[in-house]
Order: C-alpha cells, then structure tokens, then sequence
C-alpha cells in the first residue's frame, strides 16, 4: 500500500526529532572527549615525574624488600576492566572484553574481576568471568579520583581476603581520530623487571635529589602514587575512548538519518504532486462534462 501524504511527514518529523537528538549526543560527545584528552595530557606529565622518584628512591634504597607481598602466589588473579554505562558506542564493550578474557586466560588461576560500567558488566557475564563488583562509570574529571579511591578499597580488601598472584587492568587507549584499541596493563607484583626498568631511566638534571624523611616511607608512598596514577590515567584514556567510539557512533547515525530523509522528502513530494495532479484532473474532467452537458 503507497504511503500517504500524511503518513510520510509523520516519518519525517519523527526522523528530524531523532536527527536532534543525535546531533546533540554528538556535541556531548565531542566536549567530552576534550576534557579527558586533556587530562590524559597532564597525566603523562606527572606520571612522568612520579616515575622519575621511584626510579631515584630505588636507587638509593635498594630493592630489598619493597613488597612483603611479592611472593604471594596463590592462583588468584584480580583484574579491573573499564568499559561504558550507555549504549551507542559501537563495539566498544565487545572489544575491552574480548581482550580482558585473552588477558586473563593467558595466565593460570582463578579470576576476580571488577567490572566499570554496566554494559562491560553484561558481556563479561557472558564471557564467563562473571565480575565480584560493578562500578559506575565517573562522568567527569572530577569523580575520577572517587572512583579510583573506592577502588583500591575494594581490591586491598579483597587481596587481604585472597591474596592475588597479579592484578590486571584492561580498558580501551585512544589512538588517533576516533580509533582506539583494548590494551591490557599489569599492576602487580612489582617485580624485579619492574624495578629494573625503573632504575635505568635517569635523572634528568647533574643535581641529584635529596630523600627526605624515611626512605622506605617515601618509596612506599611513591609506590601508592604509582598505583594511583596508573588506575587513574585508565580511566581517562577509557572515558576518552568511549567518547570517541560514541561520537563516531553518531557521526555514522547523522549521515544515515540524513540519506533517510531525503528518501522519506522526495517521497513525501511525489505523493503530493500526485494528490494534486489527480485533483486537477478530477475538476477538468468536472469541467469537460459541464461544458459538454451545455
């Protein structure tokens, strides 16, 4: 059955109506992305100076007994795994879990994952490695921190439950334009290759700095930063990702809804200029047989 004139700007108006709200997702998304870019900025800078301090308290103090927890082995695996509360973000989930299953799957032990997001929470489900914890997915700079505060709660409690045998973060890093791509990071143990690593980045300038206080306080405590900051920076390189995954999201939904509408216009005219050819003809014909009648 042909459309009718009515019907068709219905579609119309509703498809302009989703066509706004689409175009301003889009320019949430696009704000968004700015806010998080810059923080993922600054954070490389100061991640920078925190590891610079660790590489110095190591040398200075030793690697003798950093951690007390090293050799914790206990099969344990703790992984943490940031993905979205919201949809129309493309395969955005798909992926950060796709790499969070090859992650933990690669090592051997039983998995205690936290989940950040909803949707994440869902797949990881799925995949099997059902989460111990969800959280919501901070939506700003600001709650950043709040969020990675309740988390090192949570997994220090847990640790003192279980123990792990290494603790894992996974999350999606942007990469140029709209593209990112699921990287997986491990946080602990600290091991000997971590030290190492450390102590061979050198101190930028000939004065040396000077610890003060405690050494193993201020080891410790740089320690906790790094830890801190490494959480941190993921999360914003994952809201960042996520912006980005949605903005493209919408673009794509834009230039859809756009080849829509001028379908469902052309259409809309077409059935009109039939309407009104059918009446034109309807009074030339009315016309013809009054004239013919006389």
């Amino acid at each position: 059955m042909s459309e009718t004139p009515t019907n068709l700007r219905r579609k119309i108006t509703s498809a302009e109506e989703l066509q706004s709200v689409v175009r301003t997702m889009k320019a949430l998304a696009a704000a968004s992305i700015g806010q998080y870019e810059v923080s993922v900025r600054s954070l490389a800078d100061y991640y920078r100076t925190v590891e610079l301090g660790l590489g110095e308290s190591l040398r200075q103090v030793g690697s003798a007994a950093i951690f007390p927890e090293r050799g914790e082995r206990n099969g344990v695996l703790g992984a943490i795994v940031f993905g979205s509360d919201q949809g129309l973000v493309g395969q955005f989930n798909e992926a950060v879990t796709e790499k969070a299953v090859e992650t933990l799957r690669a090592a051997s032990g039983e998995p205690k994952v936290f989940a950040v997001g909803e949707r994440v929470h869902a797949r990881l489900a799925d995949a099997g490695l059902a989460p111990v914890r969800l959280f919501q997915v901070p939506g700003s700079v600001e709650a950043i921190a709040m969020l990675i505060g309740q988390v090192q709660i949570d997994s220090d409690a847990l640790r003192g439950r279980s123990g792990f045998s290494s603790f894992h973060i996974v999350y999606n890093q942007l990469q140029s334009g709209a593209s990112y791509v699921p990287v997986s990071q491990r946080m602990l143990p600290l091991d000997r290759q971590w030290e190492e690593g450390l102590t061979k980045v050198g101190w930028p300038c000939p004065n040396l700095p000077e610890i003060l206080g405690g050494e193993m306080t201020t080891l410790r405590s740089l320690i906790r930063e790094y830890l801190f900051i490494s959480l941190f920076r993921a999360c914003a390189e994952s809201l960042a990702s996520e912006n980005a995954s949605r903005l493209a999201a919408m673009v794509r939904a834009d230039k859809n809804i756009d080849e829509l509408l001028e379908d469902l216009r052309g259409e809309f005219h077409l059935v009109r200029q039939a309407r009104i050819d059918e009446e034109l003809f309807d009074v030339i014909a009315g016309f013809e047989v009054l004239v013919k009648d006389r």
